[in-house]
């Protein structure tokens, strides 16, 4: 892992994002348009800290990632490792971020980190904090007590766990929160300073087909039916329900799931964005106790978002009956 020079092997690849755009890219606004080699220009000190090696794997805001871009990408950071990378950094669109981060989480395999970062102002912005982001992120993967915490979100030098980092805010500098826990560390002098030691990790096999499907629809106010009953006609094999408050959904919704839940795997989460969902308080049709009854899994901490990435991965691995021991209480 260590050349003769004593540097460590640094691997650095960019998806696009607001890290990589600039104004006059071919239209009004900012545009994808930076390579991870022009990115890395604005951060000499990375020559002086690692024999780096650097990929441009894609240029795209990350709302248009998908699953399949996603298992290209965990594919090229798989075999960095395996060639000797001591960790991998990737930069893309903070708009995704906190999804493609779960994502990858639960099918890296290694004690390596992988550490994400993003930026929340264009490269052609003044004070444009991509750079700086960059050059944390390379911190926080080259700290030795970073290893064995699987994928980390290094954002405005906080470090955060990727199955509880959420983009919090929608143009803040300060957009990205762990809620309910805080973020795992924080960058202090160049170096990673975590709170904990790393808990213990379990990750998936790489899915073994990818066409399967997992609709996401959020509870509110007076809502119909009508999208809840076309669910499993239009050939979804898994749901997953934002739900009011502790995890709840109205009386007719709680009729329909509990026609759906002997079908396939649903979830409720709650859309609140802080706080698990309830287990065992409330008692009314709709409520957490009425839904488990029916079938329905209560997503514990897990956020609606990530509840559908898990639910794709278990679905596509054949391990969806096993849903329950992977939502966190």
């Amino acid at each position: 892992m260590i050349e003769h020079s004593g540097l460590p092997r640094l691997s650095i690849a960019s998806l696009g994002g607001t890290v990589s755009m600039q104004a006059g890219a071919g239209g009004p606004g900012v545009r994808p348009s930076l390579s991870c080699e022009q990115q890395l220009f604005q951060v000499p000190q990375l020559r002086e800290m690692a024999l780096l090696n650097v990929a441009s794997l894609c240029l795209v805001p990350s709302a248009s990632l998908g699953f399949a871009p996603l298992l290209d990408v965990l594919a090229w950071a798989r075999r960095e490792v395996e060639r000797g990378a001591h960790a991998v950094v990737l930069t893309q669109g903070t708009d995704s971020l906190e999804e493609t981060a779960y994502f990858l989480d639960l099918l890296w395999p290694f004690d390596a980190p992988l550490v994400m970062t993003g930026a929340m102002r264009s490269a052609s912005q003044p004070g444009n904090d991509g750079p700086a982001n960059l050059l944390a992120a390379a911190q926080v993967a080259l700290t030795q007590s970073s290893r064995g915490r699987g994928v980390l979100v290094v954002m405005n030098d906080q470090v955060h766990g990727a199955a509880r980092v959420r983009k919090a805010a929608s143009l803040a500098m300060e957009a990205f929160k762990s809620p309910g826990s805080g973020p795992v560390g924080e960058v202090i002098e160049g170096l990673a300073a975590y709170r904990h030691p790393p808990d213990r990790r379990e990750v998936l096999p790489l899915p073994g087909r990818t066409d399967q499907r997992v609709a996401l629809l959020e509870a509110c106010l007076d809502a119909d039916t009508a999208l809840l009953q076309a669910v499993a006609t239009l050939g979804y094999e898994g749901l997953v329900i934002a739900g009011f408050g502790a995890g709840h959904v109205s009386g007719s919704w709680s009729d329909v799931l509990g026609h759906l839940a002997p079908t396939m795997p649903v979830i409720v989460a709650s859309r609140t964005g802080k706080g698990p969902t309830a287990r065992a308080t409330y008692g009314f049709s709709g409520a957490e106790i009425d839904l488990q009854q029916k079938g329905v899994c209560m997503a514990g901490q897990l956020c609606p978002r990530k509840c559908r990435i898990l639910l794709w991965l278990l679905i596509g691995t054949d391990r969806q009956h096993d849903l329950q021991a992977w939502l966190p209480t």
